[in-house]
């Protein structure tokens, strides 16, 4: 391909591109998904046009026109994409001058694609932001509904992988949900910074033609206008917030599927058959793919975050061709969120609870702290209650039997201080039910938190409607 003609390298060159080269500057193959902004950020421009006085408005109408035109054929798949396409602005404005002619040249009348990149680039990432948040209200809407059928259900809870203090399985599934809250606050704090307009700042010294900003703005619903030219185009912060908050987001769901995971071993809880596969050798076998797959994606999603964050650091000032690997980069995080947002929704909202089999993995050890909180009660300070407590769970182990099966002789053997009514400590229920401040696993505690989240779900969707 020559470097000269209309859509090619420009006058400044002679002679033929190297193939290779050719390949490796072009980003038409993974910036095409943004043909819908790159169009609507012309129509906005064709529009600013008749302000500066560059085109009349029978002319701005044309040009709207085509725009319109090469809008259709991306909607029903007929755009057909040419080798001189170097990236998504050139296929656009290469079929908007096939379309109408000459005019279309006129176009870019004051324009870069320094800025025409950032404004698609801010657009799409809001855009997939927004969609973003309605699929991780499916998730939360998943795990309250989990937590709402389980919130009867007790279960051991763990530190450091040991058997600590009984819960409930609600409150289990709402420690998942807490982060996820989280993440919807922290993911709707980042539009307001990329939604900032870029349009008109030219290729860095802003534009000659006295462009309107604010009308580019508006028109297009960014919130305002970036005040730096030679910082809006090579502005990429709001790329890397995003990169971090998937790779934080995707932590959280590793953290539960490998909790799920060690579940599914011991029997506790059944996933789908539509989240799981066989071996290809051992017809047995039911493997939670899934959720090794949501584990995987978060190293990934950290690998991401700081390569590019590396590849900024060194960028002297306005735009470098090094921030077009901003693209596969962002593309590949926001396609791996919205799947595994998705998954992980779907292992929760199809996941089956064996009551018997979590049940099973109680023991009465797990309430020696509430042998320690009875004496307590009793005006015993807690530390020393702790120590009596740590004596009876050692009697217990020298006798080979549980704590909960020790007499009241033998615990008084350890204390003189228990009395009769301590045999009522031996109690999952009463333990569970004890714990009843705000968080707690009491019955409870835990519906108010389901309630907060759903009312959180509420306001957030009201804001953030469905479609939108």
């Amino acid at each position: 391909m020559s470097r000269g003609g209309l859509f090619g390298k420009g006058g400044r060159f002679n002679g033929s591109v190297d193939p290779v080269m050719e390949k490796f500057n072009a980003s038409i193959s993974f910036d095409k998904r943004m043909w819908e902004e790159d169009l609507d950020g012309s129509i906005t421009y064709a529009r600013a046009l008749v302000q500066m006085g560059v085109v009349n408005a029978e002319e701005s109408e044309e040009l709207i026109k085509g725009l319109n035109l090469v809008k259709v054929e991306w909607s029903e798949d007929k755009f057909e994409l040419k080798d001189s396409d170097e990236d998504i602005h050139t296929a656009n404005e290469r079929r908007l001058t096939e379309l109408i002619g000459p005019l279309g040249g006129k176009l870019h009348t004051g324009r870069s694609r320094n800025d025409q990149v950032a404004t698609d680039t801010r657009l799409y990432v809001v855009k997939m932001e927004k969609q973003i948040i309605n699929h991780l209200l499916d998730l939360l809407s998943a795990g309250c509904k989990l937590a709402k059928e389980t919130k009867s259900i007790l279960c051991p809870g763990y530190t450091h992988l040991q058997p600590a203090q009984p819960i409930r399985f609600g409150h289990w599934i709402m420690s998942h949900m807490s982060p996820v809250v989280r993440d919807v606050e922290r993911l709707i704090e980042l539009i307001p910074r990329a939604n900032q307009c870029p349009l008109g700042c030219g290729a860095l010294a802003g534009n000659a033609f006295s462009v309107d900003r604010e009308f580019l703005a508006s028109d297009l619903g960014f919130d305002g206008v970036l005040p730096n030219s030679l910082d809006a185009v090579c502005d990429r912060d709001f790329v890397v917030e995003f990169l971090f908050w998937h790779s934080m987001f995707l932590s959280h769901l590793s953290q539960f599927s490998e909790d799920v995971i060690i579940m599914n071993l011991k029997k506790e809880v059944i996933i789908s058959d539509a989240y799981a596969t066989g071996s290809s050798l051992m017809p047995q076998k039911k493997n939670p793919d899934a959720l090794e797959l949501l584990r995987g994606k978060a190293g990934m999603a950290l690998g991401r975050a700081v390569g590019f964050t590396a590849t900024l650091k060194g960028l002297p000032r306005a735009y470098n061709k090094d921030l077009q690997e901003d693209k596969k980069t962002l593309f590949e995080s926001i396609d791996t969120t919205l799947d595994c947002v998705q998954i992980a929704a779907g292992v929760i909202g199809t996941m089956k609870v064996d009551e018997e089999k979590v049940g099973a993995g109680l023991c009465m050890e797990m309430l020696a702290t509430d042998l320690a909180d009875y004496l307590v009660r009793k005006g015993v300070p807690f530390r020393e209650t702790h120590h009596i407590s740590g004596a009876v769970v050692r009697l217990a182990e020298e006798t080979g039997t549980n704590i909960g099966s020790l007499t009241l002789a033998q615990l008084q053997a350890v204390d003189a201080r228990f009395e009769g009514d301590v045999m009522k400590v031996w109690n999952y229920e009463q333990s569970v039910e004890r714990k009843n401040s705000t968080g707690g696993t009491s019955l409870k505690s835990v519906e108010d938190q389901i309630a907060k989240v759903e009312a959180f779900m509420a306001k957030i969707e009201e804001k953030f409607p469905s479609g939108n």
